[in-house]
């Protein structure tokens, strides 16, 4: 019997809405990380190269992949989301075919999403007020990045065995939109700053 409830508290965890955002933000991540990867070793062999992502003098991939701040750990950040997206997507695909997973694995999804949350807000920092660049393959990253964290974050507070915790679960969505209202009022205002 305990078993049983355990399993079913297991499946509550991973919402059908969270599971697809896994699976196809985890995809869209990947292929913005796997852009601004190309985009790199292109501009470190050959001089002339211009990124697919350098629109005009604020949207520039080119002005942001050369920059210390676009390999933070000493290696070029899109390898992160390479490797990140990858899992994450994986993870949505084995929960779309039902699979059930442990909580702790959840609180380790949230963990890592919550890890990059805050290194996609430092960088979009660094884009705006130190760079003075925006990347857009970059800003495909953040947006999938954020998001992800908010949905594991309410999946993981709804099914909490504390019912304070349970209880702020739609501070999960208020915190995305947040986010994204912050970010996008600093790009609005940016060149005014």
């Amino acid at each position: 019997m305990a078993s049983q409830i355990q399993g079913e508290a297991r499946e509550e965890v991973a919402s059908r809405p969270f599971k697809w955002l896994l699976t196809l933000g985890g995809l869209v991540g990947l292929y913005a990380s796997a852009q601004l990867t190309i985009d790199k070793i292109n501009v470190l062999t050959d001089a002339d190269y211009v990124p697919s992502c350098s629109i005009n003098e604020v949207l520039a991939c080119g002005t942001i992949i050369t920059t210390e701040q676009a390999s933070a750990f000493g290696f070029p950040n899109s390898l992160i989301g390479i490797a990140s997206f990858s899992v994450l997507t994986t993870v949505g695909v084995v929960l779309l075919a039902r699979a059930q997973l442990p909580r702790w694995f959840f609180l380790g999804v949230l963990a890592g999403s919550f890890l990059g949350t805050v290194f996609v807000s430092w960088l979009a920092y660094q884009s705006v007020f130190v760079i003075g660049a925006l990347c857009p393959w970059c800003m495909v990253v953040w947006g999938m990045t954020v998001p992800i964290f908010g949905l594991t974050l309410r999946d993981v507070l709804k099914t909490s065995s504390n019912s304070t915790l349970r209880a702020l679960e739609p501070l999960a969505g208020v915190f995305v939109l947040g986010w994204f209202i912050a970010v996008g009022a600093l790009i609005a205002i940016w060149q005014y700053l």
